[in-house]
């Protein structure tokens, strides 16, 4: 598998504070990467780190292959565009001055291509309305469209829904898919907002305490929460009798319920636990969260 981004053994201190503690990660190409971790977690720093704006204390990474030491990083990071923390505007000026003045920063030789920008992010008729005028959700997709300027295949967004309104989160969702399928372009995208990453991402890394815990794709977190049956009953001794008898997979939560990873049928399920002198109460479908598995793994609430 081709990797746009490796992070190896990343350490960051601000004194006697650990951000990063020895950070493992993998992008693959053509990944919507999902960084996930509560705040204090360390995962704005890792952003700054890789997107050039801190150096670490120590450890390395690759873009493209390339190391973090090596005098040609500056060049692989040209290939890359971010939004980090908030986006970069200039407030005074309308949405086609600001990518102009973006594409004087990046030395483009012309504008071209600034028109299909404002278009591809939904901002082609804002005109001369000034960026102080926008919505939160307009100035997102306009720091999304500076970031977009030089043409990267690598897009690094730190909480780009944060604060937006239902609305502006769904326009915010629709442009990430619309780059990454249309444009092939890789996403790297941490978010606190996890019900809305998992409509999205296509790998996932979960961090806490400045390490990663796990890394996996969007296919194996959908085999880690499975579909089950919620069972309560009066007796979870008696009900585990009874599923070990019919052969099926289940986990005993408590004195009177438990998960099943089967479709049971109710009427048998009842008659055993009948002859087992124990009540079936009730019978709920669940499958995990994104949330939940998240919770599960770094624990806390």
């Amino acid at each position: 598998m081709e990797y746009v981004l490796t992070v190896n053994s990343l350490y960051k201190s601000y004194g006697n504070f650990k951000a990063l503690g020895g950070l493992n990660m993998r992008v693959p190409k053509g990944a919507i990467y999902g960084l996930i971790g509560k705040n204090g977690a360390g995962k704005t720093t890792l952003i700054r780190i890789i997107c050039g704006l801190q150096n670490p204390s120590l450890g390395c990474y690759t873009l493209y292959g390339i190391g973090s030491h090596s005098s040609k990083i500056v060049k692989a990071r040209r290939r890359m565009g971010a939004v980090v923390e908030t986006p970069s505007i200039y407030l005074d000026m309308s949405a086609e001055e600001n990518l102009k003045e973006q594409y004087r920063v990046l030395g483009l030789p012309s504008f071209e291509g600034i028109n299909e920008l404002l278009e591809l992010v939904g901002l082609e008729s804002t005109g001369k309305k000034k960026a102080k005028n926008f919505s939160l959700g307009m100035r997102q997709r306009l720091g999304i469209a500076i970031a977009l300027c030089g043409d990267p295949d690598f897009l690094v967004l730190d909480e780009p829904v944060n604060g937006l309104d239902p609305q502006g989160i769904v326009e915010i969702r629709e442009l990430i898919l619309r780059l990454n399928r249309e444009k092939n372009i890789t996403v790297l995208i941490s978010s606190h907002i996890l019900s809305e990453l998992s409509k999205l991402a296509t790998h996932y890394g979960f961090i806490d305490g400045g390490r990663m815990i796990k890394e996996l794709s969007a296919e194996e977190l959908d085999a880690a929460c499975r579909k089950c049956m919620r069972i309560e009953v009066t007796n979870a001794p008696a009900l585990a009798r009874v599923l070990d008898g019919m052969g099926v997979e289940y986990k005993i939560l408590s004195e009177t319920e438990a998960d099943v990873f089967a479709k049971l049928n109710v009427t048998v399920l009842t008659n055993a636990l009948t002859a087992e002198d124990c009540e079936l109460v009730s019978v709920t479908e669940r499958d995990e969260s994104l949330e939940s598995y998240y919770i599960n793994l770094v624990g806390g609430n």
